[in-house]
């Protein structure tokens, strides 16, 4: 392991970087040894660490001489770490654990920048330190879903996905393979998807699968066995499957209840997506996230008004996709199940 200490300097008023930087290669990402990280390496709001393909553990020290409140993103826009405070004169240290690969967002997507780039926000930002190593003992959540769930490359969309990383600590990565516009079908189909996926799950490994809004053509008997082959290719590689039941479409009735057919993914063949996710996990023993039945109740709470704001209806009149902030609602109710399922360790996990 490389350990690189005694950076301290100032970049801009709002953002002050001075870290101890260590960079640690495993046996399958080993490379050239390089000269200490600089601050050439950070600009304002933001670093960049020349890294390889995998799991990073990424420690921050937030605060300063002023009171703070720092967030971290990463590679494409992946909330990284919620908004943290600081008092005046006081540091907090966070950590996280972030996955690097290639391509970063999307799998269909351009490449995007090779090693893992960090954004600094928040309100008041303030960076007081930073080390980035090569995680040993990391468990992996990979996500396969649509662009519900994908990383979304730009605003105003959002995947929950894209927000999960936010509430859980260092120990946990989240390697999203969710990707825009696939079906049970197409995903099973393209190499750059499933036939990616499949050989990097271990032993061990969390798969979360969700997909139902596309499969808008896909018959029953095909829907369910393209599930049930998704279920085994996990378990053959010694993963554990968790299947998710897909986020509802914001379309109600007129008596503010939610659509039963268009909100509630029956396709125009009279599949019931979430009914037939629930039927293959109970007969294939494999935990169930009900994602439909969480987001239903939700959006009628609200009602018609106050569930705009977690999808796209005031910028796009788009009843799909979620915004960030319905994103995170959503990716809060993910982690939720997953702590109550004990699918991670709860000290993983943020809860507050």
């Amino acid at each position: 392991m490389r350990r690189f200490n005694g950076v301290r300097a100032a970049v801009a008023a709002a953002v002050v970087l001075s870290a101890a930087i260590g960079l640690a290669g495993s046996p399958a990402q080993a490379r050239e040894r390089r000269p200490p990280f600089s601050l050439t390496d950070c600009t304002v709001g933001a670093c960049h660490f020349d890294v390889p393909p995998g799991d990073y553990d990424v420690t921050v020290r937030l605060g300063g001489a002023a009171a703070s409140s720092t967030s971290i993103s990463g590679e494409t826009r992946r909330s990284l770490l919620p908004e943290t405070a600081a008092a005046a004169g006081r540091h907090v240290t966070r950590s996280f654990t972030v996955n690097v690969r290639t391509p970063e967002g999307e799998p269909t997507g351009p490449d995007g920048t090779p090693g893992l780039d960090l954004a600094i926000g928040g309100s008041a930002p303030a960076l007081a330190g930073i080390r980035v190593t090569a995680a040993r003992h990391t468990r992996r959540l990979f996500l396969v879903g649509d662009s519900t769930v994908c990383d979304q490359p730009a605003d105003p969309y959002s995947g929950w996905g894209q927000q999960l990383p936010q509430f859980l600590r260092r120990g946990v990565s989240v390697a999203n393979h969710a990707d825009s516009g696939e079906s049970t079908v197409t995903y099973l189909q393209n190499p750059q998807l499933w036939g990616t996926v499949q050989p990097l799950i271990g032993r061990g490994d969390l798969v979360l699968i969700q997909l139902a809004h596309n499969d808008k053509t896909t018959d029953e008997a095909t829907y369910r066995a393209n599930l049930e082959t998704l279920v085994a290719g996990v378990r053959e590689k010694g993963g554990r499957p968790v299947l998710v039941t897909p986020i509802v479409r914001r379309w109600f009735n007129s008596d503010g209840t939610l659509n039963n057919d268009i909100a509630l993914l029956v396709n125009g063949l009279g599949v019931n997506h979430p009914e037939v996710i629930r039927s293959v996990a109970a007969a294939e023993d494999v935990p169930l996230i009900d994602l439909t039945a969480k987001t239903k109740a939700l959006v009628e709470s609200l009602g018609v008004e106050g569930s705009k704001a977690l999808y796209l209806y005031n910028e796009k009149k788009d009843n799909t996709h979620t915004s960030a902030y319905g994103a995170t609602v959503y990716a809060g109710l993910v982690r939720d199940e997953l702590l109550a399922r004990h699918l991670v360790p709860r000290g993983t996990v943020r809860v507050g």
